[in-house]
Protein backbone atom coordinates (compact mmCIF):
# COMPACT_ATOMS: atom_id res chain seq x y z
CA UNK A 1 0.00 0.00 0.00
CA UNK A 2 1.49 3.64 -0.63
CA UNK A 3 0.70 6.21 1.71
CA UNK A 4 1.26 6.63 5.24
CA UNK A 5 -0.12 3.46 6.15
CA UNK A 6 0.05 0.12 6.09
CA UNK A 7 -1.24 -3.31 6.56
CA UNK A 8 0.22 -5.42 8.88
CA UNK A 9 1.26 -9.21 9.15
CA UNK A 10 0.29 -10.88 12.77
CA UNK A 11 0.59 -14.57 11.96
CA UNK A 12 -1.92 -15.51 9.39
CA UNK A 13 -3.88 -12.13 9.54
CA UNK A 14 -3.68 -9.35 7.43
CA UNK A 15 -4.14 -6.60 10.11
CA UNK A 16 -4.94 -2.41 9.59
CA UNK A 17 -3.61 -1.05 12.67
CA UNK A 18 -5.61 2.30 13.78
CA UNK A 19 -4.70 4.81 16.13
CA UNK A 20 -6.09 8.37 16.64
CA UNK A 21 -3.30 10.90 17.34
CA UNK A 22 0.40 11.26 16.81
CA UNK A 23 1.62 11.35 20.38
CA UNK A 24 0.72 7.92 20.72
CA UNK A 25 2.70 6.60 18.05
CA UNK A 26 6.38 6.03 19.85
CA UNK A 27 9.75 4.43 18.74
CA UNK A 28 8.66 0.94 19.93
CA UNK A 29 5.18 0.72 17.77
CA UNK A 30 6.97 2.62 15.15
CA UNK A 31 9.34 -0.33 15.14
CA UNK A 32 6.28 -2.54 14.44
CA UNK A 33 3.31 -1.27 12.37
CA UNK A 34 2.45 1.80 10.08
CA UNK A 35 -0.95 2.48 11.59
CA UNK A 36 -3.84 4.67 9.85
CA UNK A 37 -3.65 7.78 12.12
CA UNK A 38 -7.39 8.68 12.23
CA UNK A 39 -7.51 12.24 14.54
CA UNK A 40 -9.21 12.52 17.89
CA UNK A 41 -13.07 11.75 17.76
CA UNK A 42 -15.15 9.46 16.47
CA UNK A 43 -16.24 11.31 13.57
CA UNK A 44 -12.65 11.65 12.69
CA UNK A 45 -12.26 7.54 12.80
CA UNK A 46 -15.31 6.54 11.66
CA UNK A 47 -14.64 8.63 8.13
CA UNK A 48 -10.88 8.03 7.71
CA UNK A 49 -11.13 3.90 8.92
CA UNK A 50 -13.98 4.00 6.17
CA UNK A 51 -12.19 5.79 3.77
CA UNK A 52 -9.60 3.52 4.69
CA UNK A 53 -10.86 0.26 4.10
CA UNK A 54 -13.46 1.45 1.08
CA UNK A 55 -9.69 1.97 -0.67
CA UNK A 56 -8.67 -1.67 0.70
CA UNK A 57 -12.02 -2.67 -0.55
CA UNK A 58 -11.62 -1.24 -4.07
CA UNK A 59 -8.46 -3.13 -4.76
CA UNK A 60 -9.97 -6.86 -2.97
CA UNK A 61 -7.51 -6.29 -0.30
CA UNK A 62 -9.87 -6.13 3.26
CA UNK A 63 -7.91 -7.26 5.95
CA UNK A 64 -8.62 -9.80 8.09
CA UNK A 65 -9.04 -7.70 11.28
CA UNK A 66 -8.45 -3.89 12.38
CA UNK A 67 -6.88 -3.05 15.60
CA UNK A 68 -7.74 -0.26 17.48
CA UNK A 69 -4.68 0.62 19.38
CA UNK A 70 -3.97 3.69 22.07
CA UNK A 71 -4.19 4.82 25.19
CA UNK A 72 -7.26 5.40 27.80
CA UNK A 73 -8.67 6.65 31.03
CA UNK A 74 -9.74 4.83 33.94
CA UNK A 75 -10.01 5.70 37.65
CA UNK A 76 -10.27 1.55 38.57
CA UNK A 77 -7.49 0.14 36.21
CA UNK A 78 -3.89 0.10 36.21
CA UNK A 79 -2.44 2.87 34.99
CA UNK A 80 0.30 1.79 32.49
CA UNK A 81 -1.66 -1.24 31.93
CA UNK A 82 -2.57 -2.33 28.25
CA UNK A 83 -6.27 -4.28 28.38
CA UNK A 84 -8.18 -5.74 25.28
CA UNK A 85 -11.65 -4.26 25.00
CA UNK A 86 -14.27 -6.71 25.32
CA UNK A 87 -17.14 -4.68 24.42
CA UNK A 88 -17.15 -0.95 23.60
CA UNK A 89 -20.13 1.18 24.24
CA UNK A 90 -21.15 4.34 22.50
CA UNK A 91 -21.60 7.24 26.08
CA UNK A 92 -22.89 10.10 24.19
CA UNK A 93 -26.12 8.76 22.51
CA UNK A 94 -29.11 9.30 24.49
CA UNK A 95 -32.42 9.08 23.16
CA UNK A 96 -34.09 7.80 25.97
CA UNK A 97 -36.81 10.70 26.09
CA UNK A 98 -37.87 9.12 22.68
CA UNK A 99 -38.18 5.51 24.58
CA UNK A 100 -34.80 4.13 23.15
CA UNK A 101 -32.66 2.69 25.78
CA UNK A 102 -29.85 4.79 27.07
CA UNK A 103 -26.88 4.37 24.80
CA UNK A 104 -28.64 2.62 21.81
CA UNK A 105 -28.63 4.26 18.09
CA UNK A 106 -32.17 4.66 17.03
CA UNK A 107 -33.50 1.94 14.94
CA UNK A 108 -30.38 0.22 15.08
CA UNK A 109 -31.59 -2.57 18.01
CA UNK A 110 -28.48 -4.21 19.58
CA UNK A 111 -26.59 -1.29 19.29
CA UNK A 112 -25.59 -0.19 22.72
CA UNK A 113 -22.75 -2.74 23.37
CA UNK A 114 -20.96 -4.39 20.58
CA UNK A 115 -18.53 -6.81 21.13
CA UNK A 116 -15.03 -6.89 20.15
CA UNK A 117 -12.95 -9.88 18.85
CA UNK A 118 -11.26 -12.18 20.74
CA UNK A 119 -7.04 -11.95 21.47
CA UNK A 120 -4.21 -13.47 23.60
CA UNK A 121 -5.80 -14.71 27.06
CA UNK A 122 -2.47 -12.99 28.81
CA UNK A 123 -4.35 -9.62 28.15
CA UNK A 124 -7.06 -8.66 30.94
CA UNK A 125 -10.24 -7.97 29.24
CA UNK A 126 -12.11 -4.62 29.79
CA UNK A 127 -15.15 -2.83 29.10
CA UNK A 128 -14.82 0.41 27.25
CA UNK A 129 -16.89 3.21 26.67
CA UNK A 130 -16.50 5.88 23.44
CA UNK A 131 -17.45 9.31 23.30
CA UNK A 132 -16.51 12.97 22.23
CA UNK A 133 -15.41 14.37 24.90
CA UNK A 134 -12.38 13.69 27.63
CA UNK A 135 -13.58 12.15 30.86
CA UNK A 136 -12.16 13.26 34.26
CA UNK A 137 -13.09 13.24 37.86
CA UNK A 138 -16.66 13.14 38.70
CA UNK A 139 -17.40 12.49 35.01
CA UNK A 140 -16.48 9.40 35.30
CA UNK A 141 -19.34 8.63 37.47
CA UNK A 142 -21.77 8.53 34.51
CA UNK A 143 -19.52 5.85 32.64
CA UNK A 144 -20.56 2.20 32.73
CA UNK A 145 -17.53 0.91 31.55
CA UNK A 146 -14.21 0.26 33.00
CA UNK A 147 -12.25 2.59 31.15
CA UNK A 148 -12.82 5.33 28.17
CA UNK A 149 -11.88 6.84 25.04
CA UNK A 150 -13.05 8.24 21.90
CA UNK A 151 -12.77 6.31 18.78
CA UNK A 152 -12.82 2.42 18.94
CA UNK A 153 -16.69 2.29 18.78
CA UNK A 154 -16.81 4.62 15.31
CA UNK A 155 -13.94 2.16 14.53
CA UNK A 156 -15.89 -0.90 15.06
CA UNK A 157 -18.92 0.64 13.68
CA UNK A 158 -17.19 1.45 10.58
CA UNK A 159 -15.60 -1.45 10.10
CA UNK A 160 -18.60 -3.32 10.20
CA UNK A 161 -19.75 -2.04 6.54
CA UNK A 162 -16.96 -4.08 5.48
CA UNK A 163 -17.51 -7.22 7.72
CA UNK A 164 -13.94 -6.52 8.51
CA UNK A 165 -13.51 -7.24 12.86
CA UNK A 166 -12.05 -5.28 15.04
CA UNK A 167 -10.08 -6.13 18.35
CA UNK A 168 -8.95 -3.37 20.56
CA UNK A 169 -6.29 -2.44 22.91
CA UNK A 170 -6.18 0.28 25.45
CA UNK A 171 -3.06 1.29 27.71
CA UNK A 172 -4.47 3.61 30.54
CA UNK A 173 -2.29 6.62 30.81
CA UNK A 174 -4.85 8.84 33.11
CA UNK A 175 -8.02 9.04 35.30
CA UNK A 176 -6.67 9.05 38.63
CA UNK A 177 -6.39 12.54 39.01
CA UNK A 178 -8.31 15.43 36.91
CA UNK A 179 -7.21 16.59 34.04
CA UNK A 180 -6.14 19.99 33.40
CA UNK A 181 -3.06 20.00 31.00
CA UNK A 182 -2.58 18.22 27.90
CA UNK A 183 0.63 16.98 30.28
CA UNK A 184 -1.56 15.03 32.23
CA UNK A 185 -2.37 12.80 29.15
CA UNK A 186 1.40 12.95 26.79
CA UNK A 187 3.37 12.03 30.20
CA UNK A 188 2.27 8.40 30.21
CA UNK A 189 2.68 7.84 26.38
CA UNK A 190 6.24 6.39 26.64
CA UNK A 191 5.10 4.23 28.54
CA UNK A 192 2.13 2.96 26.90
CA UNK A 193 4.25 2.51 23.48
CA UNK A 194 6.03 -0.07 25.33
CA UNK A 195 3.41 -1.87 26.85
CA UNK A 196 1.25 -1.50 23.36
CA UNK A 197 4.31 -2.93 21.51
CA UNK A 198 4.36 -6.17 23.79
CA UNK A 199 0.99 -6.29 23.03
CA UNK A 200 1.62 -6.37 19.75
CA UNK A 201 3.95 -9.02 20.02
CA UNK A 202 1.02 -11.60 22.23
CA UNK A 203 -0.93 -10.49 19.13
CA UNK A 204 1.65 -12.07 16.52
CA UNK A 205 2.12 -14.89 18.57
CA UNK A 206 -1.76 -15.43 18.63
CA UNK A 207 -2.26 -15.50 15.50
CA UNK A 208 0.99 -17.65 14.30
CA UNK A 209 0.46 -21.68 14.20
CA UNK A 210 2.03 -23.47 16.71
CA UNK A 211 5.19 -24.87 15.34
CA UNK A 212 4.87 -28.62 15.23
CA UNK A 213 8.03 -31.03 14.97
CA UNK A 214 7.95 -34.12 12.57
CA UNK A 215 7.86 -37.20 14.99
Amino acid sequence: MSGDWALSRFGSKAVLCVMAAEPEYGPALKSRVRPLITGVGPVEAAAAVGHALAVLAAEDALPDLVVSLGSAGSRALDHARVYRVSHVSYRDMDASCLGFPKGETPFLPGSAVLPLADGPASLPAARLASGASVVSGAAYDLVEADMVDMETFAVVRAAARFGVPVLGLRGVSDGRTDLSALSHWTDALAEIDLRLAEALDLLHDHFSPAATEPA
